[in-house]
């Protein structure tokens, strides 16, 4: 697997490729099924595979501000699509100037001069070039121009369509097994271990508190059962079972900040501040509740505990 950060790095003698393109925002069911088809057809044609994708979001940089929640980080994003067998993964820095190149030149400048296209397939509904005029229709038309075959593929698995605007919803709703029905996989929410109140560790549960970028699609409030995971070089290939609470705390006096926490379950020897962590959600315990006092609020995390620990026992 090779991994280019922009079309520069791309070998001058790379031969003709079987290409999929998009931005793969949390390389769901759907996505999977496109780049596999890719994969699939660089075999059957004796070719070498690559995915395209993108950073930042081209939203990000066409309408700042109104791109929705991101499904994925960029890391987490390639890493996903490497495992899915292509032979090279390239990321395009979307600026405002590809942003304002005309379908026909993009087509050239990327899938043609540099990466040498013989079968380009996208999903249906995928837009390119100024102002997203290109559709699959033209992309079509200019692989007869260029001498490379297109195909558009609808975003399917088990005969259902899967969106990242649908996944969003459910993780809006704090349905995290729907969500990982259409992922193919546990959601993934991921930050920086950094110092908060400490609130847990004075109750016995001492958590990661995480740090996690903006617009990173964040389940709704509640308690949710799920795995914390580091590949550092302190803690490499860790996975926890693990307790994960998302809210304002509103137990205590002063609450407000909404928090990204996870406790390891029955771990008290991390020492994760300053770590790069995950959080892979697998179910939701319950609501985020107010409790009349401290010790109410001891024995219901006991209670959360003990549920987590069973449905994770492997």
């Amino acid at each position: 697997m090779r991994r280019w950060n922009g079309l520069d790095e791309v070998p001058a003698d790379w031969g003709r490729s079987v290409i999929t393109i998009g931005v793969f925002d949390g390389v769901h069911r759907g996505h999977q099924r496109i780049v596999g088809a890719a994969v699939a057809e660089a075999r059957r044609r004796g070719l070498r595979s690559v995915v395209i994708t993108f950073d930042p979001h081209p939203d990000e940089v066409v309408r700042p501000g109104t791109h929705p929640p991101l499904l994925a980080t960029t890391r987490h994003r390639i890493e996903l699509l490497e495992g899915l067998g292509a032979d090279a993964v390239v990321v395009v820095p979307f600026t405002l100037e590809l942003s304002k190149t005309p379908p026909d030149e993009f087509v050239r400048q990327v899938l043609v001069d540099r990466l040498h296209a013989a079968h380009v397939i996208v999903g249906e509904d995928f837009r390119f070039g100024h102002k997203a005029k290109g559709d699959v229709a033209l992309l079509r038309e200019l692989g007869e121009k260029y001498d490379f075959t297109a195909e558009g593929m609808p975003l399917v698995a088990n005969g259902g369509t899967i969106s990242s605007t649908y996944i969003r919803g459910r993780l809006d709703a704090g349905e995290v097994d729907a969500a990982a029905r259409a992922l193919g996989r546990p959601h993934r929410v991921e930050g920086i271990v950094v110092r908060g109140h400490q609130r847990g560790r004075a109750l016995g549960f001492p958590t990661a508190n995480l740090e996690t970028a903006q617009n990173t699609a964040i389940p709704a409030d509640g308690v949710y059962g799920g795995w914390l995971v580091c590949d550092s070089d302190r803690y490499p290939g860790f996975r926890w079972p693990a307790a994960i609470s998302i809210g304002t705390n509103p137990t205590f006096e002063g609450a407000g900040e909404r928090t990204v926490e996870a406790y390891a379950l029955d771990r008290d020897d991390l020492d994760l501040y300053g770590e790069h962590m995950g959080v892979d959600f697998t179910e939701r315990v319950r609501d985020t509740l107010k409790f009349d006092s401290v010790e109410a609020l001891i024995e219901q995390m006991h209670r959360d505990v003990d549920r987590i620990r069973d449905s994770t026992s492997e």
